[in-house]
């Protein structure tokens, strides 16, 4: 288990948790792509009593599925940082957006789920042309 802190963009929040760095995974489900607004979503899965907000107080959206559950998707009502998924009625466990930890850098997934959902071009992202920052845009 790993002790690792985060917070929200603007930084109205932050928050502590403990989780397991083995246990981090990548989702590919479409709901992710949209809710992150990018090709997936990066979380681990952190019980509810390893889980501290430190400031701040979430904002929450409540998702039905295709198959019925509720998903509550807690983010800053600032920002609008995703912070965490949990079930919408008994949240016993938060699927914490791991891009929001200060530590991000450290963690290696281990699995990859909703695979079938997966942007087809990420295969292919090291043949990607890079640069180390923001370039220069032509207006």
């Amino acid at each position: 288990m790993m002790k690792i802190d985060g917070s929200c963009l603007c930084g109205h929040v932050s928050y502590e948790a403990e989780i397991d760095p083995g246990g981090v995974m990548i989702c590919h489900c479409t709901d992710c792509q949209t809710h992150s607004g990018t090709a997936f979503r990066y979380g681990v899965l952190v019980k509810k009593e390893d889980f501290r907000l430190v400031t701040g107080e979430l904002k929450f959206y409540i998702k039905t599925s295709d198959g019925g559950s509720k998903r509550a998707l807690g983010f800053c009502p600032e920002c609008g940082t995703s912070i965490y998924g949990s079930d919408a009625d008994q949240p016993k466990i938060y699927s914490l957006r791991l891009g929001t930890a200060r530590q991000r850098g450290n963690f290696v997934p281990s699995l990859q789920i909703w695979q079938r959902s997966a942007v087809k071009w990420l295969n292919d992202i090291a043949a990607i042309k890079s640069v180390d920052k923001q370039p220069q845009l032509e207006k």
